[in-house]
């Protein structure tokens, strides 16, 4: 403890604040259960990059501490590292002791927000992806500048001259990651009520998600094709909005609170069985609804009902089966390889199940990668709020998806496939990253994928 407080009280330029209020600061008996045994520093990607101490799990439980017992202050020392994890979770699935790290950052980050005062141009940029990323109505108002933005060739004149990236690294981030947007992305293609094919099995409502919804619409429209097609009477509430997931994972408490509110009401009088999502991210954060309003004595019970229904679409599909013939991608065997996106794999235990789906595809491959449980770097938006460590994660992880010589990716959230979409193209290689419903659909339907 004593190097942690030399290292950060000589920190120049320190703006010292006090410590964490008292609404749910880090539990001091979760920081407890660590034993600082390090088992966590060769999986945290933070740390791998960064190289700090305190850039790990291990070590921010020990600014926690220290934090929680007034040892040393809530100040721009402190907070940098904090600001530095991913949120991926790794470190719980590797950690001996079972120390609830997600518990302890999520709890570290509201209280940063809420008692941390961040520089002008931090505030603004982070308030830019609050505004607007959650809604996707104004989204999708703004698609219009952004088509005619990317018509216009701007988009290519900035990659090809790093311009903006030099005015500011979070801005070029940011372009670095857009997607095309195309008339699809103004559409919404899916009616309220969609009915099973063939003898009904359960009613399912489906969540569409925010950047799923306007950018990668034929995800949504996959997954509905493959849910009743497997006897599922699909439901899609209109008054639906964003999962909550940015503004929780950012410690955005109100605004995670208000929109988790919305969803749970969306959901309310439409009897489904399950609700089921296609997003990883997503579905961390609507199995979490419990915890994040266990403060709101009227929507308390209705979030842990409606948490218990959440499934993700692969999760439920290889728990339920599937009843339709699957037939082969190509006129050939195909080689793919399976990105595990750190929600899935670390936040909801969920690994075996996209495996076993997509191994029932005829003439699939499945190929491992090494180091597969390492975050991409998109976290969300870390790739946009920290850029620098972002972009190293996504230059390994696309070389060890490379490094499988599969024809294929697979990735099951949308900001993975963004990020890993960005770095094939900068190390040249044209390979297309499909979502496992979408592949799910093409071999029910016998759609031919052109490889």
């Amino acid at each position: 403890m004593q190097i942690v407080n030399n290292s950060l009280n000589n920190t120049a330029n320190v703006k010292n604040l006090s410590g964490f209020d008292e609404h749910h600061p880090p539990d001091p008996k979760l920081i407890d259960t660590c034993v600082h045994c390090g088992f966590c520093l060769s999986t945290c990607p933070s740390y791998r990059v960064l190289g700090k101490e305190m850039d790990s799990p291990r070590g921010r439980i020990y600014l926690m501490d220290a934090i929680n017992e007034g040892e040393i202050a809530l100040n721009t020392a402190t907070t940098e590292h904090f600001d530095s994890c991913l949120g991926c979770l790794a470190c719980v699935t590797t950690c001996p002791s079972g120390v609830q790290y997600d518990k302890l950052i999520s709890a570290t980050r509201h209280q940063v927000t809420r008692n941390y005062p961040r520089t002008l141009p931090d505030k603004l940029f982070r308030q830019l992806i609050f505004s607007l990323f959650p809604y996707p109505r104004l989204l999708r108002v703004l698609l219009v500048p952004l088509l005619v933005y990317q018509k216009l060739g701007f988009s290519k004149f900035f990659r090809a001259t790093g311009l903006l990236n030099k005015l500011s690294p979070r801005l070029g981030a940011m372009e670095s990651i857009l997607p095309e947007v195309t008339l699809e992305s103004f559409q919404d293609n899916l009616p309220t009520i969609i009915p099973a094919q063939g003898k009904q099995r359960y009613r399912v409502g489906v969540i569409l998600g925010c950047v799923q919804r306007l950018f990668f619409s034929p995800v949504n429209e996959a997954t509905v094709r493959v849910l009743t097609a497997n006897g599922c009477e699909v439901v899609i509430p209109q008054s639906q909005g964003c999962c909550a997931a940015l503004p929780e994972h950012q410690g955005q408490t109100q605004q995670a609170q208000s929109l988790a509110k919305q969803m749970i009401d969306s959901f309310a009088d439409t009897n489904v069985d399950f609700v089921i999502i296609n997003a990883a991210g997503c579905g961390h954060t609507l199995k979490e609804y419990g915890h994040i309003l266990a403060d709101d004595p009227e929507y308390r019970e209705k979030a842990e009902n409606f948490a218990a229904k959440v499934k993700d679409a692969q999760e439920f599909l290889a728990s339920v089966g599937l009843t339709t013939k699957l037939s082969p991608l190509t006129d050939k065997p195909v080689n793919l390889v399976y990105q595990d996106a750190c929600h899935l794999l670390h936040g909801q235990k969920i690994s075996v199940q996209p495996r076993q789906l997509l191994r029932q595809i005829p003439g699939l491959t499945l190929k491992e990668p090494m180091d597969a449980a390492l975050c991409c770097g998109s976290a969300g938006v870390y790739n946009m709020l920290q850029p620098e460590v972002a972009e190293e994660l996504g230059q390994q992880k696309v070389q060890n998806l490379l490094n499988t010589g599969a024809e294929l990716i697979a990735s099951a959230n949308p900001g993975c496939t963004l990020q890993i979409t960005k770095h094939l193209k900068l190390q040249g290689h044209d390979i297309s990253v499909i979502h496992p419903m979408e592949l799910l659909d093409y071999s029910i339907r016998g759609v031919k994928l052109k490889i």
